[in-house]
């Protein structure tokens, strides 16, 4: 089949190519077809219809406000400490130390004296 393809000009293999399209576009509208035949049957065993089950699958209240809630992006830090000689320069307390509160630590600055 390999070496079918390489002796094949770039048409032929265009038009193969959109049968082989097609043929996969049927195949799937045939699977989805017996797949939801299956699914009513199922469904219908149990009393019910393929309708009645989705809409029990629709987000309840309670549901959305649980996503809203784990959606909503956190805010960033307040800076807590500012550098004495560059108030431009700020830290959190959180995470890593920046080089210049590590520097003002080892000159023996007080961490009091930095906050904001």
């Amino acid at each position: 089949m390999n070496d079918d393809l390489r002796g094949m000009s770039r048409k032929e293999l265009e038009k193969l190519l959109a049968k082989v399209e097609k043929a996969l576009e049927t195949s799937r509208a045939r699977d989805q077809r017996d797949a939801r035949k299956a699914a009513q049957k199922a469904a219908a065993e149990f009393g019910f219809s393929l309708n009645d089950i989705s809409d029990d699958e629709k987000p309840t209240a309670k549901n959305t406000k649980v996503k809203a809630k784990a959606k909503k992006a956190k805010s960033p830090s307040k800076p807590k400490f500012a550098n004495p000689s560059d108030k431009t320069q700020t830290w959190t307390g959180k995470g890593r130390q920046p080089e210049w509160y590590r520097t003002e630590i080892e000159t023996g600055t007080n961490p009091d004296d930095m906050l904001i």
